[in-house]
């Protein structure tokens, strides 16, 4: 990504929910609306969504089966070690074959989009075609194939091995923004001015390098397998791209596709810490003007189209550049942004994640009818910490109580680390998040005032 990813890590117990072990409906459904209600494959179920659909499988509407394990949290992440994503579907599909599945649901970028594609094609139901998941995902060969459908979009790039001189050659001139030909949650996504930096950037430990081999495994296999790997076209997950510096406005695009037909939801704003490509907070509606937006939402409709996505959500980032009024694009990300989804229903009435069951099954999310709005304007604050500096105390009971009584509507996720992982964080992200909050209000000044409230309340600094 052009800067730290709106997907976060989870934490399941900052929000005081407890889920079915992974693997398992979801108990505590009166047996006699079992038969009524959709059951769903839920895999790599994280944050927000798991907590979307254990609220709804408390209200009886789903029963959810999660599969998949948590990348950030041990012992759960050992898994990653012998992970396959084509044997991880063969079990899925020899487990749900001739079970009554509704539909395969995710909102997860690292495995989660990619498994989702591939189990829904094996089970026949609805779902998003693999090599489109992919040609997302593979930020190299991305950018190839965004030359060919929006070459106006684009910038200059290029590809290097994790292996590379510094001191050598450099395909694309300084300064540029570097990133992994694929990550998650923006893992080693940073801006390089000089050598000096890219040298640092480059100086991995033992223990790095086999954890980035890993992750990246399971990709290459599925890239080889559905893409294949032209004698000219030697990228791989195992390297980075270095691209041309964009400037401007951040934004996010939000939509879906259904029967081939690009429906895009809402434009929100990107807001960076001062100084910084790291989130400080997304913000919607958009303050970007209306004939902007239509144009992005233009170009992401042509982008999704080429791609042969024809179904599922997906959200596109851009940069917008007032002084040359051009748009270009950041990346697209080929699954529902879950961070972002509440903002819809508090603005727009807009039930997201009913809307993803409803896609998953291969119905219409437009015909959803539509809540009444909350709020005039919804965000999503970030909490960081820069510099090294471990975080702030985590939020208390009392705390968390206060919260609950004053602003209902708040949804509180936090992700505090110390020691190793706090350190890994810095060197991998450039900041640690260790908290998030997701606010509604009636206008930005409103909206401005709560998060002071509960930074204050916390004890967390609020930043502007």
């Amino acid at each position: 990504m052009g800067s730290p990813a709106a997907g976060m890590s989870p934490n399941d117990e900052s929000i005081g929910l407890t889920f079915a072990r992974a693997g398992t409906p979801v108990l505590g459904v009166p047996l006699a609306r079992r038969v009524t209600v959709p059951e769903v494959v839920a895999l790599f179920p994280l944050g927000f969504a798991r907590a979307a659909w254990h609220a709804r499988a408390e209200a009886g509407a789903l029963i959810p089966h999660f599969e998949g394990f948590d990348l950030f949290a041990f012992p759960d992440n050992a898994r990653l070690l012998g992970f396959d994503v084509f044997r991880f579907v063969d079990r899925l599909a020899r487990k749900y074959t001739g079970k009554h599945i509704a539909g395969v649901v995710t909102a997860n970028e690292q495995f989660g989009a990619l498994t989702a594609a591939l189990l829904g094609q094996r089970l026949g139901l609805p779902h998003t075609e693999p090599r489109a998941v992919l040609a997302c995902q593979h930020k190299a060969y991305f950018r190839e194939r965004l030359r060919e459908i929006a070459p106006e979009a684009s910038v200059a790039h290029w590809a290097l091995p994790y292996t590379h001189d510094p001191d050598g050659h450099l395909g694309l001139a300084l300064p540029f923004y570097i990133k992994p030909v694929k990550a998650t949650y923006s893992v080693l996504a940073r801006r390089v001015d000089s050598r000096a930096q890219l040298e640092r950037h480059l100086a991995f430990a033992p223990y790095e390098r086999y954890i980035i081999k890993r992750l990246v495994q399971p990709f290459n296999a599925a890239f080889r397998a559905l893409i294949g790997r032209p004698s000219d076209y030697r990228i791989d997950a195992h390297w980075l791209i270095a691209e041309e510096v964009m400037h401007g406005r951040q934004i996010n695009l939000d939509g879906y596709v259904f029967r081939g037909d690009v429906r895009v939801i809402g434009c929100v704003d990107e807001v960076m810490y001062p100084g910084t490509d790291a989130f400080l907070r997304f913000q919607y509606p958009s303050k970007l003007p209306f004939e902007v937006q239509a144009r992005a939402k233009a170009l992401a409709a042509r982008i999704v189209r080429g791609l042969g996505f024809d179904h599922g959500f997906f959200n596109i980032e851009f940069f917008y550049d007032p002084a040359t009024d051009r748009l270009k694009v950041i990346e697209v990300n080929p699954r529902l942004a879950s961070q972002l989804a509440d903002f819809y229903e508090k603005v727009d009435g807009l039930r997201i994640f009913d809307m993803l069951l409803e896609l998953a099954q291969g119905r219409d999310p437009a015909l959803l009818p539509r809540r009444a709005p909350t709020a005039g304007v919804a965000a999503s604050f970030v909490w960081r910490t820069f510099g090294g500096d471990a975080p702030p105390a985590r939020a208390t009971p009392a705390a968390r109580e206060w919260l609950a009584r004053t602003y209902p509507d708040a949804v509180l996720l936090e992700h505090h680390k110390r020691g190793h992982g706090l350190k890994r964080e810095f060197k991998w992200l450039g900041s640690h998040r260790y908290a998030t909050v997701n606010l509604g209000a009636r206008d930005e000044l409103a909206l401005r005032d709560r998060y002071q409230d509960i930074s204050d309340r916390l004890g967390w600094p609020a930043a502007q």
